[in-house]
């Protein structure tokens, strides 16, 4: 995929070399265009040397090609990262004074921008107006992250993690010009479907909780691919990061896409109500998030305390119970489609295909969505690679790539599986 990386002069812009380097680990090519204040933050040499390709900031080099015609003519994605509040401004009134704006003006592949700036900036009406503007005109700009900022401020406007950004972008390259990704597939028009996503946290006291390392990516993918696909989804969003969700909410932009509404729960016990809550009216469940198997059984009302030379007391755990199952077992529709997902590490009992199979009978779902975790696979990552599973623990496929085009995997083997409509 050809890459145009757009950075702006904020001090965010560090960020943009972890996210150059993280897209050309990718196997994408990529080429910065930084703004003349961005070089000040971080110098041309840089960018050069981990892209392999020039860098300018000015339309009178290279004339020959015309570069602030020919960028924009080129590329497949371009990302803005960090997006200042003076960059916003100047994409939103069409300036064409340097060779970002002047490429912007020529792309017609999809563009994200990431803002980054101070709070006030970010809240300020004309940056808000600035923003919605680009967004009526199809352009994708994430909401930033809430965190540390310059010096001691602490508030919205943190860029979020290159990481992020990345699966953000990549999937709305994946999810193409038309609802429904690559293929432009409306399979799912109408249909309503819930997704549960994230990781839930049992508390153990007032402060802390037990909990795990979901992000919610691969879930917030799932939701966005299906509205994209003309669904209306309920996202019930288990401890997502608000910059994750962002991927969720830009979905169903397209004419005659479907929607995203986001339910946001804590506990296994918020989640079982949230997703019951939904099911009842819903032709596909998928059953995406990290749901802890235990929790404590008793949770004081006040922070527990390290008394100096003694031990701490044993947390006694209880199960939780079991969501998947109860869904595959009741069916609160009929002809409701269950899909699983389960994450395994292997064990001595069996590998990971081997427990995974034993989960798909047990569980009685549909599909089973089984992928390795550990070691820097799964969890927090931009791709993934899953075992596709039926009720019996038969093997239907194998997919690997971007957590978007997983999702679009799973509901290609989703809908084989629903009844047609009357």
């Amino acid at each position: 995929m050809r890459i145009l990386l757009g950075v702006s002069g904020g001090i965010a812009a560090y960020k943009a070399v972890l996210l150059l380097r993280l897209l050309r680990e990718q196997g994408h090519a990529v080429r910065v265009i930084p703004t003349a204040s961005a070089l000040r933050f971080v110098g041309a040499p840089t960018f050069e040397a981990l892209s392999g390709e020039p860098v300018t900031t000015e339309v009178f080099e290279d004339v020959e090609h015309v570069p602030h015609v020919a960028l924009g003519q080129g590329a497949d994605l371009v990302i803005v990262a960090p997006a200042t509040a003076d960059l916003l401004s100047r994409a939103a009134t069409g300036r064409a004074d340097d060779l970002l704006t002047s490429t912007l003006l020529t792309a017609r592949c999809p563009v994200v921008m990431a803002p980054a700036m101070h709070t006030e900036m970010w809240e300020h009406p004309a940056t808000r107006a600035n923003v919605a503007t680009l967004r009526e005109r199809g352009v994708h700009v994430l909401e930033p992250a809430s965190g540390r900022l310059t010096g001691a401020d602490t508030g919205r406007g943190r860029l979020p993690e290159p990481e992020e950004i990345a699966e953000y972008a990549l999937s709305v390259v994946v999810a193409g010009p038309a609802p429904g990704g690559p293929s432009g597939s409306r399979d799912l028009v109408a249909r309503r479907v819930v997704v549960s996503a994230g990781g839930t946290r049992e508390p153990i006291d007032p402060v802390r909780f037990i909990g795990n390392r979901s992000s919610g990516l691969q879930g917030v993918a799932l939701a966005r691919a299906a509205a994209e696909r003309g669904a209306h989804v309920t996202l019930v969003a288990a401890n997502i990061a608000l910059e994750v969700l962002a991927g969720a909410s830009s979905a169903g932009q397209g004419q005659g896409a479907g929607t995203v509404d986001v339910v946001r729960v804590e506990s296994t016990a918020d989640l079982r109500d949230a997703v019951r809550g939904a099911a009842a009216e819903a032709d596909v469940v998928v059953m995406a998030a990290a749901v802890a198997d235990f929790r404590p059984a008793r949770t004081p009302d006040a922070k527990i305390k390290k008394v100096p030379g003694r031990p701490p007391a044993p947390i006694e755990l209880v199960l939780n119970p079991d969501i998947l199952a109860e869904l595959a077992h009741e069916r609160l529709r009929p002809g409701q489609v269950v899909v699983g997902f389960a994450a395994e590490t292997g064990d001595e009992t069996g590998d990971v295909l081997d427990l995974g199979r034993a989960k798909a009978r047990r569980k009685g779902a549909d599909l089973l969505v089984l992928n390795a975790v550990g070691g820097g696979r799964g969890f927090g990552t931009v791709t993934n690679e899953v075992t596709l599973l039926d009720g019996t623990g038969e093997v239907l496929g194998q997919v690997a790539g971007t957590k978007p085009e997983v999702a679009d995997a799973v509901w290609d083997a989703v809908v084989k599986l629903l009844v047609p409509r009357a």
